[in-house]
């Protein structure tokens, strides 16, 4: 009996050594809906070397146009609040990225709250907010460390990452079409268990990043 336990945390371990190496981009069952269309999406990098996947219009041109309209970043869907991540969180999470991203945008074009025929329209949501087991280390795949995760891992003492996911995009406001559409993930900072509460600064890096592609976007560096 005991030794049908063991293989079972085993199993459990060796899925979990496999989730480490989950791919760094959103994949299709993370998408939220928020986009109208996530086809033409194609992964690339960010400015600050990030993956991402990412949409240019063809023929799309910065110098086009004169404004922005900012949209507020909002939550999609409306997250429910957990233990680990309070609602006080979520608050906090959501107000620092609107700031941060609010700012960055506006370094490259004035925001206004009327568009013109030369605006772009930007929209953009925080899809997803979450934590996971940390996968296993190299030197960790040998049996008797596998069973050790695996049982911490069940009894929720192993480290987690954390994660945040954003989806947005930019509009051409005289034609009401997307001419940018970006979809990403960021890990933030791995909590030591799953009793660990999710704090702003857990993810603090991950907006950072956001707010600093959004500076040195390059429509040329596709």
């Amino acid at each position: 009996m005991r030794s049908h336990a063991l293989s079972n945390v085993a199993a459990l371990a060796c899925l979990l050594a496999l989730s480490g190496c989950a791919s760094k981009v959103t994949q299709p069952e993370k998408f939220s809906g928020f986009l109208s269309s996530y086809s033409d999406l194609k992964e690339t990098t960010s400015a600050s070397g990030q993956p991402v996947l990412r949409w240019v219009a063809p023929g799309f041109n910065d110098a086009n146009y004169d404004t922005i309209v900012w949209h507020p970043i909002t939550y999609y869907p409306t997250p429910k609040p957990t233990t680990q991540t309070g609602q006080q969180v979520l608050d906090k999470l959501l107000n620092y990225t609107n700031a941060s991203l609010k700012t960055a945008i506006a370094e490259r074009k004035p925001l206004v709250t009327t568009p013109g025929p030369r605006s772009l329209i930007f929209r953009g949501a925080i899809t997803g907010v979450d934590t996971s087991p940390k996968g296993l280390q190299f030197y960790e795949v040998i049996p008797v460390a596998l069973v050790i995760a695996g049982t911490q891992m069940a009894t929720g003492h192993r480290s987690e990452n954390t994660h945040l996911y954003f989806e947005g995009e930019l509009i051409d406001a005289a034609s009401g079409r997307p001419v940018v559409k970006v979809v990403r993930q960021g890990q933030g900072k791995v909590l030591n268990n799953a009793s660990t509460p999710l704090t702003v600064e857990s993810l603090k890096e991950v907006v950072d990043n956001m707010a600093t592609d959004a500076t040195m976007f390059d429509v040329n560096k596709k």
